[in-house]
């Protein structure tokens, strides 16, 4: 399959980009970084598997009423990001969500309702499209509700 090199971004870089998002969200309750491309983000913190250090990563959002939904795409890499993995072996985790923050519990999709979500997300931004095409595995989506 080949690979769409305008869409994945090394780690390294994906990784500073992050930070500095992380930093302006917070000090703007999502005012600066609330959204990308369009599309609204959040802040997700998990507990790390192995160090069990708090592990904060921005990402764009479907609201679904309380609820949260995630796609774990990682830009098209072959490996499910960290967060996913970390969420997976811990699934209490929290949203900052603009100013306002939830603790919620992670759940793993699959079969239709998984394939659902992700055409939403596709359609709330094109380059979930191009996420799929970049890679041979199945983006899992996950939905966080409040605790």
């Amino acid at each position: 399959m080949a690979r769409n090199l305008m869409v994945q971004l090394p780690i390294g870089l994906t990784r500073a980009f992050s930070a500095s998002h992380r930093v302006w969200y917070r000090l703007s309750k999502g005012r600066l970084g609330g959204s990308f491309r369009g599309a609204p983000a959040v802040l997700l913190t998990t507990t790390g598997r192995l160090t069990h250090k708090e592990r904060t990563w921005p990402l764009i959002a479907l609201r679904l009423g309380d609820d949260y939904a995630l796609a774990a795409s990682n830009g098209g890499h072959d490996k499910n990001p960290a967060w996913f993995n970390n969420l997976v072996a811990n699934p209490t985790v929290t949203i900052q969500d603009g100013g306002r923050t939830i603790t919620g519990y992670a759940r793993v999709t699959n079969g239709v309702e998984r394939a659902d979500l992700y055409a939403k997300f596709v359609e709330l931004y094109s380059g979930y499209n191009d996420y799929t095409q970049a890679t041979k595995r199945e983006i899992p989506v996950v939905i966080v509700s409040p605790a």
